[in-house]
């Protein structure tokens, strides 16, 4: 039996542009009409409007905390223009969490920007940093009472995205494919290792300037909340195959690790891990086809969260973790606890070594837009896109009782 501490957060996380639908002033609702191969958001799940519904289903099933974001491009839909109307709507949420005894973990940005921030450089523009803490700081008006908040979702893939599309204009690829995709999950080698190339984005310099932004960010949160503040990371959990050792660290600083050392110094660090990928002396090895993998074509590894939490523990310098997303594809619910039960199995022994972590968070609530494609499921509640109607699944229930109890 693993047991959890009282106080651990339980719960499930989302993204704004995944779930609200009709975010019409961001920067990737305006590429879905261009990318060849990329699905649009549309109204994803509704989530904008039905967000109450979504809260009442996860805190009924006993989950104690619900990781949302808000979107930017809706609070700050032309520069220097800002929402008081969708500041009020986040604060609703916000507010909506505390009625069921929900804790809200807040994310400012979960990869989107608004149009007319990527129209002028986007991350790489000269006044980035100033932008985004101006963004940072309007926003502390509605978080009175907000525990946790998260200023970024995943640099380090924001990263891999901006050269992944970088790349595709550049080859005038004809298929759009997320990073958060491995390539085709029944396509040939060559496609699947072409692809996991846009994922060894190791320019640390990147990774520098976003540390930059993060902490200007995380200082204007700390004078004006209380919250504990932190940003979130996609954990590869790799490995080196015999030869591979030093393509693994290359790839590992640049893609991770400058990351890892920029959440020292910060109240909590969010590890994001689904699966373990092998490196060797050429880069990435793709994920080997298996009738275990997910629906985005990655390896069946639950035993990737253990991995994570302890590489993350050891570069951050000891920074509490949160584990912010974890799961996986899979329209097999019965494989998605499997896969949990193991994951959480190997998290309470990272934690009986002595690595602090503060609570799991599952990815995903819902079945959701995943940048670009509708098939990949992740959800522990699924969503009819006619209708959307909310049917949840055994999982939720499962993971419920788990929170209930405290242990597995």
């Amino acid at each position: 039996m693993t047991t959890f501490p009282d106080g651990f957060l339980w719960g499930a996380s989302t993204a704004g542009h995944q779930v609200e639908g009709n975010n019409i002033n961001s920067d990737w609702w305006a590429r879905e009409g261009k990318m060849p191969g990329m699905e649009p958001s549309g109204d994803a799940c509704d989530s904008y409007h039905r967000y109450g519904e979504d809260i009442d289903l996860l805190a009924d099933a006993g989950l104690t905390s619900y990781r949302f974001s808000l979107e930017w491009s809706r609070i700050e839909p032309k520069k220097g223009q800002f929402s008081n109307a969708e500041l009020a709507h986040y604060r609703r949420m916000i507010e909506k969490c505390f009625a069921r005894g929900v804790t809200p973990v807040v994310t400012l940005q979960h990869f989107t920007t608004p149009q007319w921030f990527a129209e002028q450089g986007g991350w790489t523009s000269p006044d980035a940093l100033d932008l985004f803490v101006r963004y940072a700081d309007r926003a502390t008006a509605i978080l009175d009472g907000v525990e946790w908040v998260v200023t970024m979702n995943e640099p380090n893939m924001q990263a891999a995205i901006m050269t992944a599309m970088r790349r595709m204009q550049e080859q005038q690829s004809e298929k759009w494919q997320s990073p958060t995709v491995d390539g085709d999950g029944d396509g040939d080698g060559e496609e699947k290792k072409s692809h996991s190339k846009f994922l060894e984005y190791a320019d640390p310099e990147i990774g520098r300037m976003f540390v930059r932004i993060h902490h200007a960010a995380r200082a204007v949160l700390r004078e004006k909340t209380d919250a504990k503040v932190g940003w979130t990371v996609a954990a590869g959990a790799l490995t080196a195959l015999p030869g591979g050792e030093e393509k693994l660290r290359e790839i590992r600083y640049g893609k991770e690790d400058v990351y890892w050392e920029g959440a020292r110094g910060d109240d909590f660090v969010g590890v994001q891990a689904y699966s373990s990928q092998q490196v060797d002396a050429d880069g990435l090895v793709p994920h080997p086809p298996h009738p275990d993998n997910t629906l985005v074509g990655t390896a069946y590894r639950p035993d990737s969260l253990a991995m994570a939490v302890r590489h993350a523990w050891e570069v951050s310098g000891g920074t509490p973790i949160l584990v912010t997303e974890n799961g996986i594809a899979t329209r097999d619910d019965a494989q998605r606890i499997r896969y949990m039960e193991a994951a959480l199995a190997g998290l309470g022994e990272a934690m009986g070594e002595g690595i602090d972590v503060l609570g799991y968070l599952h990815w995903s609530l819902l079945d959701n837009y995943e940048w670009g494609h509708w098939e990949p499921t992740f959800g522990l509640i699924a969503v009819d896109r006619e209708t959307f109607a909310r049917t949840p699944k055994p999982s939720l229930g499962w993971l419920g009782g788990v929170a209930r109890t405290g242990r597995i």
